[in-house]
């Protein structure tokens, strides 16, 4: 309706253009925006306030016009003219027949658009280094990534997600020495664990499936282990420590002995993080390795093409990237004096990686502690030729979640933090995947753990599944009274919904296709859920005031068309959050 309403008011101003208006105005001028209060309409626009100053006229003059201009349209009431100059448009009774008729014959689909005319893109999120479970802070990220990209296709993006795994360099080696010094405890060694290992049980759990595997081949005595390395914290330094260890573990192991240990734990980690966000109903449609994007030459490519164009320096043995000159706060190491290329340059060669794979645009998703990375990320693309615009950081803030008063650390070394898959099972994933998206993601969340698991009017996501479940439990009582819903009749006596209750629940399900596209356009998930909890409480409004299965067939057929219109869309927005729509509570 929208859309139509946008047309009507583009060809009043095209009438207008050489008399009225000195030429036709920017696509951009026309903006109808719905209206908070029915004495207003259901649209409004300022577009007469915005173009007076260059037509030379009175604003309200110029409304006039407007509104005088405009085509017949059965859509359209009436239009008036209000204050200085605004526009309000009252919409037809049979317009939103029409449009309710619309969603019955869309169904899944209603709401979906082709605003995003086909544009590849790449959603990149979690990504969370493979040395541990996922915390609840990644849960975060998960369902605001997944949703973000449901959102996006439904609008007409071409979408793919991703996971990226970071199963390189010194991270990958601290959790391979940690699960080690596990193997050998459960070897019946006897050795201090390090201050900077990975200390949660998982770790236990990891080493004790290498020795399953292993036997005792991997065994060597805690005195060799031990000997000659320097004093750990508190009185020697903890980086310096986890480094030798690592050293003498290759040392002792071999290569092909370290790397056993590390390619275990790797895809123990790495299998426990699929399952729990397929778990999650988060699926991606590639796991891209950073030592495979290494293999590749990928990296070396990313080099080379800032090489040939003059963006590169040598200095002390390191070779630099001349980021400032590209908007960086400072010049970044890519290959260091031993040859070592580092992280930045594996990152802006898994970008450059992106975009000649086919993508127009990239959206990583990242923790709000990565705020000062995408700057030095988009440089790198400018400088490999690339737009800086193709890149999008949505930067998701922090998980607070308590119990009474305390809040849990989420640190992975140490031995307390809460996993995604603990919070599921103490809520449920329903609950998780919308109480993440019910605050924007550039804001904080307290996550309150007993108003999720209420089965009560104040948890949103158990309001909104029990409206869609109330309108299941009415077409059961429809079927126990020996009576049939019928479609046809009820669209056809739709003009018949004229009560407020009613008018109300059809304006906000008309809603819905301009929700989905502003949730897409600011890349915003929590303008759905705020959304969807809005429309519940229309139709329970609704549901309290008036009775559906009513004598009369043509009313009680338009009732029931309106319920489940209700039902579809909330259907629709719930499978796009992540959500079921349960037929029974």
């Amino acid at each position: 309706m929208k859309q139509e309403l946008e047309q009507l008011l583009r060809d009043s101003l095209a009438k207008l253009a050489g008399t009225v208006l000195p030429a036709p105005p920017a696509a951009d001028a026309v903006v109808l925006e719905r209206t908070r209060e029915a004495q207003h309409g259901d649209f409004a626009t300022n577009v007469a306030l915005r173009l007076a100053k260059s037509a030379r006229r009175n604003p309200r003059e110029l409304a006039e016009a407007i509104v005088a201009a405009l085509p017949a349209s059965p859509l359209l009431g009436r239009a008036e003219v209000a204050g200085a100059g605004f526009i309000n448009f009252h919409l037809t009774a049979a317009a939103y027949a029409r449009e309710l008729a619309s969603l019955h014959a869309q169904a899944g689909a209603y709401g979906e658009s082709r605003l995003g005319r086909g544009e590849r893109v790449l959603v990149e999120f979690v990504s969370a280094n493979p040395t541990g479970p996922l915390h609840v802070g990644h849960g975060r990220q998960a369902a605001y990534g997944a949703t973000l990209a449901n959102i996006l296709a439904a609008v007409g993006f071409r979408i793919e997600r991703e996971y990226y795994v970071n199963d390189a360099g010194r991270q990958m080696d601290i959790l391979a020495a940690s699960v080690w010094l596990r193997y050998l405890e459960h070897c019946g060694e006897r050795l201090p664990f390090p201050e900077n290992g990975y200390r949660g049980d998982y770790v236990r759990t990891v080493a004790e499936g290498l020795e399953a595997s292993a036997g005792a081949r991997l065994r060597r005595p805690a005195a060799s282990v031990l000997d000659g390395l320097p004093p750990d914290a508190p009185a020697g330094d903890k980086e310096a420590y986890i480094d030798a260890l690592i050293a003498r573990a290759r040392a002792l192991l071999g290569a092909d002995g370290f790397r056993e240990v590390l390619e275990h734990s790797l895809a123990e980690m790495l299998a426990d993080i699929r399952g729990d966000l397929a778990e999650f109903g988060v699926v991606f449609d590639h796991w891209t390795s950073e030592r495979a994007l290494a293999d590749s030459g990928a990296i070396d490519h990313a080099l080379s093409v800032l090489e040939a164009r003059g963006h590169l320096r040598r200095e002390e043995g390191a070779v630099w990237f001349r980021a400032t000159e590209f908007g960086d706060e400072k010049d970044r190491v890519v290959v260091r004096e031993n040859g070592q290329r580092t992280y930045f340059a594996s990152d802006i060669a898994y970008h450059l990686a992106k975009r000649e794979r086919g993508f127009a645009r990239l959206i990583d998703v990242l923790g709000a502690d990565h705020h000062g990375y995408v700057a030095r990320v988009r440089a790198g693309l400018i400088a490999m030729g690339q737009p800086g615009e193709c890149l999008e950081a949505p930067l998701i803030q922090f998980v607070n979640l308590y119990r009474g008063a305390d809040k849990v650390p989420m640190g992975k070394r140490e031995a307390q933090f809460v996993t995604l898959r603990q919070l599921r099972e103490e809520v449920g994933s329903d609950a998780c995947r919308f109480f993440y998206l019910m605050r924007s993601h550039d804001q904080p969340l307290d996550f309150d753990l007993e108003l999720a698991k209420s089965r009560s009017n104040e948890n949103p996501v158990y309001y909104i599944q029990y409206a869609h479940a109330r309108v299941a439990s009415v077409m059961k009582q429809l079927a126990a009274r020996g009576l049939a819903f019928e479609r046809e009749a009820g669209l056809i006596a739709a003009e018949r919904l004229a009560s407020p209750h009613e008018q109300a629940l059809l304006k906000s399900l008309t809603r819905y296709p301009e929700i989905l596209e502003q949730a897409a356009v600011n890349r915003a998930p929590h303008t759905l859920a705020h959304y969807l909890r809005d429309l519940a409480n229309e139709f329970h409004t609704y549901y309290n005031a008036e009775a559906f299965i009513v004598a009369e067939a043509p009313l009680r057929n338009a009732r029931l068309a309106l319920v489940l219109a209700a039902q579809q869309v909330l259907r629709n927005g719930l499978t796009l959050l992540g959500v079921s729509a349960p037929e029974s509570m």
